[in-house]
């Protein structure tokens, strides 16, 4: 299961250091080259929430199995048209667009499929979800490394080694994952009428969930993008070296996303207050990464404090939301929780191409006090008793 978020982080989150690259061999503008991110992305979020159904009807296998061979076909696309294409841009595209298809129905089926697996055991699967999320960050640590590696022998090669990541996790999902067997699915229409129930009861909780959710990934992204812009540009890092001080504040993510998820156990209380903490964190240290962005080192401090703040956020949302919904609608419901984070990749690489000309610490400082409004809005609609009741 950990293998899917692992492949599908790889699958975007590689090719940001390599977006200065692009920029130079197509001739294109940093707009443009955010836009082989964010493609990938928008075409997910539509898309996340239909899978989510097709998955509560049908079974997760037989979503993701698919979804992962259309992640392949557009790798394949990608590297080809940039190998052999004069103007490749557009295909890319297409061949990104692909893969956000293929993101769509294979990453946000895990989240249910954990719930499945331990529906009656809230320790192991929060325990799950934490090596699950651990994984995605894992990816994005492993990521600007490997990416850097990759085009340092030919600049279009993450493009084809994202093919031979989805064909791993093809096999690895065939062969491994014995998926419980299914109750009869409910008819469409009672479906419908039954997650529009949750979505009025709940939806004040869930609402808030999907709201971290998207700022969490707005904020990373952009950070990320600003990163591999700015390490090239102001403090000539390249190439394989850029890749490692990216990996920074990423591995730091990754390590405290995978101890949290050892340690919550399913305990909402301590959820809470960790979501409370990690966004005073987040507020306080985004405001400064655009002032400090001259000095390397701070701005490696700084960075790395947001990446703790989102690694110990990350894995306590995915155990609230899919440990606090009905098995029967735990898809539906966890797909929009996962658009609703794709949301926020998708649009934070071309806002900071925007705002990083003029308005650089001014969208810092806004991304700040967004933090500060969003902690409020947890303060009063994630109340304990609520959720557990």
């Amino acid at each position: 299961m950990a293998s899917i978020p692992l492949v599908m982080t790889l699958g975007n989150s590689m090719l940001i250091p390599v977006l200065p690259i692009l920029e130079k061999k197509l001739g294109i503008s940093p707009f443009q080259s955010s836009m082989v991110i964010t493609s990938y992305s928008v075409a997910a979020v539509f898309l996340i929430p239909i899978a989510g159904y097709l998955s509560d009807r049908v079974g997760r296998k037989k979503v993701i199995l698919p979804s992962l061979i259309l992640a392949l076909i557009g790798g394949l696309i990608a590297g080809f048209a940039s190998w052999k294409m004069n103007e490749p841009y557009t295909w890319i595209i297409i061949g990104r667009i692909l893969q956000g298809i293929g993101a769509s129905g294979a990453m946000p089926i895990i989240l249910p499929l954990v719930g499945d697996l331990y529906k009656d055991d809230d320790e192991k699967a929060s325990s799950c979800l934490g090596t699950i999320e651990t994984s995605n960050t894992f990816g994005k640590a492993l990521s600007p490394i490997l990416g850097s590696v990759l085009a340092a022998f030919l600049w279009f090669l993450p493009f084809f080694s994202i093919s031979v990541f989805s064909l791993i996790a093809i096999a690895m999902v065939f062969f491994l994952i014995k998926e419980p067997k299914r109750e009869e699915p409910v008819k469409f229409k009672e479906f419908l009428n039954n997650t529009k129930k949750t979505l009025k009861k709940e939806g004040k909780w869930l609402l808030t969930i999907f709201l971290l959710g998207f700022f969490t990934m707005l904020v990373l992204f952009s950070v990320l993008f600003f990163l591999s812009d700015i390490l090239e540009k102001v403090h000539d890092i390249k190439g394989i070296k850029k890749g490692f001080v990216l990996a920074i504040p990423l591995s730091l993510l990754c390590v405290v996303s995978f101890v949290t998820g050892r340690k919550i156990k399913g305990n909402l209380p301590t959820m809470r207050k960790i979501i409370i903490v990690c966004l005073i964190i987040q507020a306080i240290s985004v405001v400064f990464v655009g002032f400090v962005s001259k000095q390397l080192i701070l701005l490696l401090v700084v960075t790395s404090i947001l990446g703790v703040a989102m690694g110990a956020l990350m894995p306590v949302l995915d155990a609230i939301i899919t440990e606090n919904t009905k098995k029967e609608e735990r898809g539906t419901i966890t797909s929009f929780y996962s658009a609703s984070r794709f949301a926020g990749v998708a649009a934070g690489p071309p806002l900071m191409s925007v705002l990083m000309k003029n308005y650089l610490n001014a969208g810092y400082i806004t991304a700040g006090v967004l933090a500060i409004i969003i902690l409020f809005i947890v303060i009063k609609f994630i109340k304990v008793k609520e959720i557990e009741n």
